[in-house]
Order: C-alpha cells, then structure tokens, then sequence
C-alpha cells in the first residue's frame, strides 16, 4: 500500500506554523485595513438638500448607518449644517469622429457645500468636488450608452457621497 503524501505534509510543525506567521505578518504589513464606520465629531447634523434629491438621499443614509448621529429635519435643531451651493451634472463632448458626429463624452459631476453651526460659524469653508468620467458614443448604441450613462452618474455619486463624509468626519468642531 502507498501512501500519497504531499509536501505540506513532509514539513515539521514548527515550520509550518513559522511560515504561517510569516505570511500573516507580510499581509498585516502592506498596511491595508477594511474601511470602517465613520464617526463623527458631532452628534447630529441638517442636511440641505431637498427631499427628492438622489444624492441627498445616499448621504442621509450613510450617515444613518453610522448610528451615533441624528439628522435633523430642521437647521435651527442641529448641531452642524451642511449647506448644499451647488450640484450639478453635465456632459462635455470629448472628440468628434471624421463625419463631426460625438465619438466621446466627459461627464462631470460638480458638488460644492460648507458646513456650519445655526450660528453662522464655519467647520468647512465652501468646499468643491469635481468628477469625472470618460464615456464613448455609438449612435447604434443609444439605449445602451444611456444606461452605461445612468450607471455612471450613479457610481460618481456613491463616490461623491464617500468624499462627504470622509470630510465630515475630519471636521474641526473647536
């Protein structure tokens, strides 16, 4: 009878677990960590945008989430506003193709707000974010390159909404 014995198994015990130490130790030390709940300096927040706003509405649930801050319906209750200054969405052509027809698109999502207490003093001072994302134009494609462009805006403003709170949570309450 022969055994089948693989090389894992040919190897001592202390070697094993030494080489299982050191592959944890290389995997602990390129620094990566799970991105975590945000927790913010304040304990409840009014979020300027309104009720139909799709943005608004990730935001106000990714705060949510965190489960340690109350957003309020009104400014005058909250302990830091943000103030929405502008949001807005367009898209510039890129490139034409020999017949002048769009061949690709630049779309780009420009976002600028404040925070500030009921007071008028400001934790943020007027802050802009831009992104942005290439899309190309077939003209056999249009239903399809109007859902890639729906999918775009939509990953733009997740990304937008992660920016937020990363300053939020960075924000000087003193």
């Amino acid at each position: 009878m022969r055994h089948n014995v693989t090389g894992w198994s040919k190897l001592s015990k202390s070697v094993q677990f030494a080489s299982l130490l050191a592959l944890a130790l290389m995997l602990s030390a390129c620094g990566f960590a799970m991105r975590g709940a945000v927790s913010f300096p304040f304990k409840s927040i009014y979020v300027g945008f309104g009720d139909s706003s799709p943005l608004g509405g990730e935001l106000k649930r990714n705060i949510r989430a965190n489960g340690q801050t109350v957003i309020t319906s009104s400014a005058n209750d909250a302990e830091v506003i943000l103030d929405v200054l502008t949001e807005n969405r367009e898209k510039v052509i890129l490139s034409l193709n020999s017949q002048g027809r769009v061949r690709e698109y630049n779309l780009v999502y420009t976002f600028k707000f404040r925070v500030r207490d009921k007071t008028g003093k400001e934790f943020l001072e007027p802050t802009e974010i831009v992104l942005k994302r290439n899309i190309t134009f077939n003209e056999s494609q249009v239903l399809a390159k109007e859902a890639e462009e729906a999918v775009l805006y939509r990953d733009m403003q997740t990304d937008l909404v992660q920016q937020i709170l990363r300053r939020l949570a960075v924000l000087n309450m003193s």
